[in-house]
């Protein structure tokens, strides 16, 4: 047992446990978005049962260790990574409140690679996925112009979901999307729309009737849901279900943003207008586009190659 442990052990008052009825009061105190405080609370729940599953009512840090170590057998580092961060601020909750002492102090997660994990499609396998779509009914015309503004605007799913009608708009000689983006209140940013994007929302929207300003800008279409705002799950499987169509099995969603932005990159556009097109906060996130075309084009393996096995 080490000093940090010997003394958060020590700190901890004759009785004080953690149980599951301190999750429901930590959830009502934090303050973060819905999508948060749902992987607050699921991280939380396994920690608890993880915990039960071994006899545990007063964990150590040597506790939160071996869960963290658990994790990494089974889920993905970026997951592993959420469910401590989690825990590191349930415990530091239950100290504030004077409850239990924060054995989760600098615990780390998992290391998690910055380089994407997933391929990106080209222009052609780009226009395959679009040309997958029967737009000679209202689900059709609604899913191509999804899947075209996911791709000519590089949209999140939760920026298409989140778009009202009102938020088409022109600026200058353009029309534009303003966008309520990731981790974002209010619709400050916005992307160019192409004119054969816009004609394809304009169809969509010619099928629905009374459409106002405030209105979502795309619907569900769904027997028990039609007519409300559609949901980032059903934007989602909306773009897996063409991308499936067209022979893309392994891609989903994210795969045409990271496409859009790939292209960008591929054209030499440069990082400045690609991270104004990406809306990444920070300009390093847009830098790994760069990184991985650097490496696609690196000669290094060739001059090798040929250095050993040209022909004499």
């Amino acid at each position: 047992m080490n000093a940090l442990t010997a003394t958060y052990t020590t700190a901890i008052q004759p009785g004080a446990q953690i149980s599951g009825d301190l999750l429901d009061s930590f959830i009502r105190f934090v303050d973060a978005s819905p999508a948060s405080v749902g992987t607050y609370s699921r991280a939380i729940k396994q920690f608890l049962q993880y915990l039960s599953l071994n006899g545990i009512t007063q964990p150590t840090r040597e506790d939160v260790i071996a869960w963290r170590d658990e994790l990494k057998t089974r889920l993905k580092p970026t997951t592993t990574q959420n469910y401590i961060i989690a825990v590191r601020l349930f415990f530091q909750w239950t100290e504030t409140a004077g409850i239990y002492p924060n054995v989760a102090e600098h615990i780390k997660g998992a290391k998690i690679s910055r380089a994407h994990k997933r391929g990106y499609l080209t222009s052609s396998q780009l226009q395959n996925v679009l040309e997958q779509i029967d737009t000679s009914d209202e689900a059709g015309r609604r899913d191509f112009a999804i899947c075209a503004l996911a791709i000519t605007g590089g949209l999140r799913d939760c920026e298409i979901c989140r778009a009202n009608v009102e938020d088409l708009r022109v600026r200058g000689d353009n029309v534009v999307l303003f966008l309520q983006g990731k981790n974002r209140d209010e619709r400050t940013d916005f992307v160019i729309v192409p004119t054969e994007t816009e004609k394809a929302i304009r169809a969509s929207l010619k099928d629905r009737k009374n459409v106002k300003g405030t209105d979502p800008l795309f619907i569900s279409l769904s027997n028990n849901s039609r007519g409300q705002r559609i949901s980032t799950r059903s934007v989602s499987g909306t773009a897996k279900k063409y991308l499936v169509s067209a022979g893309y099995e392994e891609a989903d969603a994210h795969t045409l943003r990271h496409s859009s932005i790939t292209l960008a990159v591929n054209a030499g556009i440069p990082v400045q207008e690609v991270q104004q097109f990406a809306r990444h906060s920070d300009v390093s996130t847009t830098m790994i586009y760069y990184h991985e075309q650097d490496k696609e084009h690196n000669k290094c393996t060739n001059t090798i190659a040929d250095a050993i096995f040209k022909k004499s």
